[in-house]
């Protein structure tokens, strides 16, 4: 299947579709290995670790970034065009680059935002001044420390034991006593040495308790403005999507504008956040420990600087490179994202097909590409971070060396000597922390180009634009003149050629004609979904061209042929259809009345009414709640509820029910009157009464005329018309009930009388409140109340690092390398301190003997130049193993999680909180928090941790009394950290919620563009999630300020530590409890272990959010599906003969316990019958299909094949043997090649022919070959380029192609025109022998031939039988197909 979601080159990205090009077999094996029946309970899989250069290789992703095998060469697809028909159709797609930098990202900052900002950016420079101001102090104490007078112990005990080991005789000391005569001034006695360090610590104190009031100021403010402006960047990102023209939509999937919103706009955030905070106070520590350094000594700073000059270089150098690729990164995903949103959204045609893991490969493939480009990314991190390393320790190198240098000429003395090392010290150990925070800041960078280009693009039809006219009133007349027009998703197929057709105000217009012949294309022009290349359109005799978009779109109607419903109440939906207008603004009670009539005139009052919440009932995520009749009635209540100038019906009536769709229709002729009509039909008894009938086909028009007129013509529309005939078995039945029908009744009174249906007829959704009498209640009731209540199960922490970590199994010697590396790096500071305090102590013998000071700086000197090797080596071994782990991991938890998405049951799909737009976010984001926490961030705690432990062992072991006073305090220290932690995650987890229902709104609003539009509710559905954003915003700005206040106490614990070192430390000093350099290796292991402690908890929401993750990855993974297609359990049959039976079956949807669905249904369908479920919408005949493919289980009964309980039965091998056409047909961004392979058992065997044959039967063949490019033509987004009718053809060619013994058809010829359901019926007719074939239809001329005809209601079948026996009986069948006969008009 390589290749299957391949995209035309273009400004986004392209997969290869070299199918024969190399692959690892074993990747693909292991990566499509479903745990076995022993394993059940186990989601992890057996993901090998030698995966990964075969995928990366085969799916090459364009890419801005560049790259030799991964990129190619864009083509102008618009070319071959003349100039003016290109210019058109490249503005409708062209997406600009735009090339973001670090203030793009506080592009929507207002006045009080930059205030706010410069305090909170003040704040933090003067955090990061406090360390260098400490070196000053820290210099100042260091020169007391020497300037012990020559009673105490630093004659007696340092220079004579010194002077013994060195063999020097009492003869040279008595001499050194004699000749030398220090100067009073140069000691202090022990009163003013107290005294003096009491001072000192006292300003470690200060500098303490200001770098806490600074960090959290800064902190605080930084987060809750990064916080409010990236929300401010999700609205105008979202306000600028809902802006662009349809053709941008047909290039780009609603998968990646919900990653985009999601997780792009989450990196954006994370860049203005505290991460920025941090870098800033960490560059502002640098720059000033190089001012303090200047002051102390210009000269030994300016010959430092030419390592710090090493460090920029490379920062800069990197930082370029890591943008690159990042983004390169992020453009993979984001195709993959959008693949994950058509996957999940189709999740029941998927499971039908058993596809899962082809797709899971398939997606894999682009999280290859994005693991290829994310470990780039890393690696120049990793560079970046071991040539930092390296320059620091090569500036010690060099301060000491050259330091003991002027101190011997006796230009500096030790205190400033120690303050520019301390200061470049500070400077270089700060500069290597900005590492990390320059990632996400990079990162957001990259993520802002991609978003901001889609805000900075020019809509080819912008509907927010104010330009254009609005007229003060509409009459409703249309022409089309001379227009031609080009789709520009497909521009080498001319739609429609120099098309004219003049549309009265106040007209009913009819367009039939085959699939694709260019009807739904008018109806998309009228509302100007796109620009004609040729000719014009007017309204009125006005251009649409010249008029307001928006108004345009207000005085237009549309219903669409797959009706899209939102996830709100049905009240909500209805009264969308009244945004725009003079009602819009009107009472609560007015606006009721309104959409309750609409109701009623669209017939469906007749379930609502039957509802506990009625009008507030919410109809879930797409209207899935709903059966596809009740959501097209809803659909059209909202189209009419305006009273519009012009009225569009785009197969309005196609999933109704014949009786449904009579009185609806009467609603749909009365709302025609005296408005401007436009209706597009296949099924033609919806269209005998319109004034005008255009025959179409290959986007010209045949004929034209009344339906009485083309009848007596006998052309093309009178062919179509015999193809819907249905046999009559008693004509005078039928005359005397049309005379019944035709008698002059009062309209409303027919309404009514056709409304007002038997209460059996509407109990399809009837919910009855439980009872407490259980006598009295159902058996589905009864088995629901024992059912145990669903828990949410919560997980220690030490449970979600076993399982990131069994996620990691095949990269256990990549950490492994990286932990021992992670080590080196961390015992770094602790031998630092070793010599740093030999250093310190040498300086001492500079008054004696500078040659022996200079000899022993120089040996450490050397050490340190040693360590810089070391540690540079290390530290890019850390962070290149650690970045590779990381990249696999999150591939791995991407693919794991998305297999394990498709593992679950339907059920799992239709709870609130597993809409589409969640799961895609879900995909998207934990895994992104999770790396969060990996590669260079990991590196750095581990790095932290070591030196941590390392510090407080080596200072206990050398100086424990001073180590333990000091090690008293670093729980404080650590606590903050460990509090702020997990106050971090619990705050993660409110806001998954909250980002999790912003993210659905903007991606249910993404997928159903056209109707978003055509309701004009753009504002609507951004001030939506305007308030879902702010709410949002309210509730993290608590946890935020927590947060700030514990990272500011971690910061300033530091300095009282350095305090009461320094304090404590003196007296042992000054008694001769300790010498220099045990005091400076404890003192210097200490401090860098608290500053590595402070470092560690910096990372705090780091953790906090890939604990959150971890959760959501562990929740999903266990989570094992009552009908789980991994568990290999149950019964294999091998010859599948098809006797299909239904036993005593209840059931009631589990997100629905409340309604009966089916109430004891009965029905046997034998070895190659073709049965047909006719009834009511709503009345459980598509359930009774799903109940067949075991997408859920009855609550009673059972559903037999072969007298097997399919409950029993292997799950993949039984739908193996089934096939199922849809009533919204489901297709996929692949080609129509791949579309009808997916249906095919063993998609490798499959050869060109089996795939004609199929398309052949399904009647799309000769369509197919008319393309230029025939079978490699790209559906586009969930099939966008195709009509409704073509791709309907395709989905019936993908399940016969499948060679199935049992055939679900629900409405599989719906869309249709007559001239292909009459091909395609007789394809279907000819399919079903050998087979057994159940068949839902509306409309009744698809059925007649049947076997067995069961009429459904309220769950239960009333009527049986063949189309003739039916007919006889007079009964309810009767009754729809007397509804549905095409003859003349009177």
């Amino acid at each position: 299947m390589a290749g299957f979601f391949k995209r035309k080159a273009d400004s986004s990205a392209s997969v290869s579709t070299d199918e024969s090009s190399p692959s690892d077999d074993n990747e693909k094996s292991s990566l499509l290995s479903s745990p076995s029946s022993d394993e059940k309970g186990s989601s992890y899989g057996d993901f090998t670790s030698d995966e990964g250069k075969s995928v990366t290789e085969n799916t090459p992703l364009k890419s801005a970034a560049g790259g030799k095998s991964d990129v190619h060469v864009h083509v102008d697809e618009f070319a071959a065009l003349p100039e003016h028909d290109a210019r058109v159709l490249r503005e409708q797609v062209e997406v600009p680059e735009f090339k973001a930098t670090f203030w793009t990202l506080y592009r929507y900052a207002n006045r009080k935002d930059k205030i706010l900002l410069a305090v909170g950016f003040l704040s933090s420079v003067l955090s990061g001044v406090m360390r260098p101001l400490m070196t000053v102090v820290f210099g100042n104490v260091t020169q007391a420390f020497t300037d012990i007078g020559p009673n105490g112990s630093y004659n007696a005990t340092k220079y004579n034991s010194t002077y013994k080991d060195m063999d020097y005789n009492s003869t040279y000391t008595d001499n050194y006593n004699s000749t030398y005569q220090y100067g009073e001034a140069e000691y202090i006695s022990d009163f003013d040495f107290n005294k003096r360090i009491s001072t000192l610590a006292l300003y470690f104190v200060y500098i303490g308790i200001a770098d806490i009031i600074f960090s959290y100021v800064g902190t605080f403010i930084v987060m809750d403005r990064g916080e409010v402006l990236s929300a401010r960047v999700r609205e105008q990102y979202l306000k600028a999507t809902l802006r662009q023209n349809i053709g941008y939509f047909d290039k780009l999937g609603s998968g990646e504008i919900t990653t985009r919103i999601s997780a792009d706009t989450i990196l954006v955030q994370e860049g203005m956040s505290d991460k920025i905070s941090q870098m800033v106070t960490n560059l502002t520590t640098f720059l000033a420990a190089l001012t303090v350094a200047f002051v102390r000594s210009y000269k030994l700073t300016f010959i430092l600087l030419s390592v710090i000059a090493l460090i920029v270089i490379t920062m800069s150098t990197a930082s370029r490179y890591m943008i690159k690729y990042f983004r390169a990164s992020l453009m993979g995903y984001s195709v993959g994202g959008t693949l994950a949103e058509e996957v999940i959204s189709s999740v029941r045609n998927v499971q039908a097909f058993g596809v899962q893991d082809r797709l899971a490969l398939d997606y894999d493939k682009y999280l290859a590409v994005t693991e290829k480009w994310g470990l780039k990314a890393g690696l120049a991190l990793g560079a970046m971070i071991g040539a930092m390393w390296f320059s620091v320790y090569c500036n010690y190198s060099l301060s000491f060396w050259q330091g003991s240098r002027f101190l011997a000429s006796g230009e500096l003395n030790v205190g400033n000597v120690v303050s520019v090392l301390m200061s470049m010290m500070n400077g270089a150990f700060t500069a290597s922390h900005i590492a990390p925070h320059l990632k996400q800041i990079t990162n957001a960078i990259a993520a802002a180009s991609k978003i901001f280009a889609t805000i900075e693009r020019q809509s080819a039809i912008d509907s927010s634009a104010p330009v254009g006219a609005t007229l003060e009133s509409v009459t409703g007349s249309i022409e089309l003149r001379n227009v031609r027009f080009i789709y520009p998703s497909r521009p080498d197929i001319t739609v429609l050629r120099d098309f004219n057709l003049q549309i009265p105000a106040g007209s009913t217009v009819a367009l039939v004609g085959a699939s694709g012949s260019g009807k739904s294309t008018i109806v998309g022009l009228i509302e100007r979904f796109y620009k004609p290349v040729g000719g014009n359109i007017t309204l009125d005799g006005h251009d649409i061209n010249d008029l307001n978009v928006k108004w345009l779109r207000r005085q237009i109607s549309l219903v669409s042929q797959e009706p899209v419903l939102f996830s709100c109440s049905i009240y909500e939906n209805v009264a969308h259809g009244l945004i725009g207008t003079k009602y819009e603004h009107v009472s609560e009670v007015e606006k009721r009345a309104l959409v309750t009539e609409a109701l009623k005139q669209a017939n469906a009052m007749v379930f609502i009414d039957k509802l506990p919440e009625g009008l507030g009932t919410d109809v879930g995520e797409r209207g899935f709640l709903l059966s596809g009749g009740q959501k097209q009635r809803i659909a059209i209540a909202r189209a009419i509820v305006s009273n519009p100038k012009i009225l569009l019906l785009d197969e309005a009536t196609s999933a109704l029910d014949t009786k449904s769709e009579g009185v609806v229709q009467d609603a749909l002729d009365k709302a025609a009157k005296n408005r401007t009509t436009i209706v597009i039909a296949h099924r033609l008894s919806t269209i005998r009464d319109a004034n005008l009938i255009v025959v179409m086909s290959k986007g010209a028009i045949v004929e034209m005329g009344t339906h009485n007129e083309l009848l007596d013509k006998k052309g093309e529309y009178y062919g179509l018309v015999e193809a819907q005939q249905i046999d009559k078995l008693h004509e005078e039945k039928r005359a005397a009930l049309l005379g019944q029908a035709d008698s002059p009744v009062d309209e409303d009174e027919k309404l009514i009388e056709m409304v007002q249906l038997p209460a059996e007829d509407v109990e399809d959704l009837k919910l009855v409140k439980t009872k407490t009498n259980s006598s009295s209640r159902s058996i589905s009731s009864l088995i629901l109340a024992e059912r145990p209540t669903r828990v949410e199960e919560k997980f220690s922490l030490w449970q979600l690092i076993i399982t990131i970590f069994k996620f990691s199994e095949p990269e256990h010697h990549w950490m492994a390398i990286g932990g021992i590396s992670a080590f080196i790096n961390g015992i770094g500071y602790p031998i630092t301190s070793v010599f740093y305090a030999n250093c310190i102590a040498a300086f001492q013998q500079t008054r004696t003997d500078p040659n022996l000071m200079r000899g022993t700086v120089d040996r450490f000197a050397g050490f340190f130049f040693m360590m810089a090797f070391v540690e540079g080596i290390a530290f890019i071994v850390t962070n290149g193993s650690l970045a590779y782990v990381a990249q696999r991991l999150v591939r791995r938890i991407r693919y794991m999680s998305f297999r394990q998405m498709l593992r679950q049951d339907i059920a799992f799909f239709d709870r609130d909180e597993n809409s589409t737009g969640a799961l895609t976010s879900t995909l998207s984001r934990d895994a992104q928090s999770v790396e969060g926490l990996s590669g260079a961030t990991l590196g750095q705690i581990l790095n932290a941790a070591v030196n941590v432990v390392a510090g407080l062992v080596l200072a206990l072991s050398v100086a424990p009394k001073i180590a333990i006073v000091c090690t008293a305090c670093v729980p404080v220290l650590i606590g903050c950290g460990f509090f702020r932690f997990a106050m971090q995650a619990r705050f993660e987890e409110q806001i998954k919620k909250s980002h999790g229902k912003s993210a659905a709104q903007a991606c249910e609003a993404a997928a159903a563009i056209r109707t978003v539009v055509s309701l004009t509710r753009e504002d609507d559905v951004w001030n939506a999630y305007h308030e879902a954003l702010d709410v949002q915003i309210k509730v993290s700005r608590p946890a935020t300020n927590k947060s700030a206040i514990l990272y500011g106490l971690s910061q300033g614990i530091g300095f009282f530590i350095m305090a009461l070192a320094f304090w404590w430390g003196s007296r042992f000093l000054r008694s001769g409890e300790y010498s220099t350099v045990q005091f400076f290796i404890t003192f210097v292991s200490m401090i860098m272990g608290a500053q590595a402690a402070g470092i560690v908890f910096s990372f705090a929401p780091d953790m906090g959010k890939a604990q959150s993750a971890a959760a959501n990855i562990k929740r999903l993974m266990d989570s094992i599906p009552e009908i789980d297609a991994w568990s290999g359990e149950g019964q294999v049959l091998d010859d599948v003969q098809g006797d299909v039976e239904f036993r005593d079956v209840h059931f009631r949807y589990p997100t629905r316990p409340e309604v009966p669905v089916l109430k004891g249904l009965n029905i046997t369908v034998k070895k190659g019958q073709y049965a047909a479920l006719v009834g009511m919408s709503g009345c459980g005949k598509s359930t009774t299909i799903a109940l067949i493919e075991s997408f859920y289980r009855p609550l009673a009964g059972q559903v037999l094949i072969d007298g097997h309980d399919v409950s029993t039965l292997e799950i993949n091998s039984y739908r193996s043997h089934l096939a199922m056409v849809q009533q919204e047909p489901v297709l996929y961004a692949g080609s129509i090649r791949d579309n009808v392979k997916l249906g095919s058992l063993h998609a490798e065997d499959i050869t060109d022919e089996d795939i004609i044959s199929a398309c052949k039967q399904a009647n799309i063949h000769d369509f197919v070959a008319s393309l230029p490019n025939g079978y490699d033509t790209l559906c586009g987004s969930k099939g966008i380029l195709l009509s409704g009718g073509q791709k309907q053809r395709i989905a019936i060619a993908r399940a016969l192609i499948r060679k199935p013994k049992v055939l679900l058809l629900d409405e599989a010829t719906s869309a249709l025109d007559s001239e292909s359901e009459k091909v395609v019926q007789a394809a279907l007719d000819q399919a079903a022998k050998g087979r057994t074939t159940i068949a839902v239809a509306h409309r009744l001329s698809t059925i007649q031939n049947a076997d067995v005809i069961y009429v459904f209601d309220s769950g239960v079948v009333c009527e049986m039988g063949t189309h003739q026996e039916l007919l006889a009986k007079g009964g309810k069948y009767s009754e729809l197909v007397q509804m549905q006969a095409l003859e003349k008009t009177a």
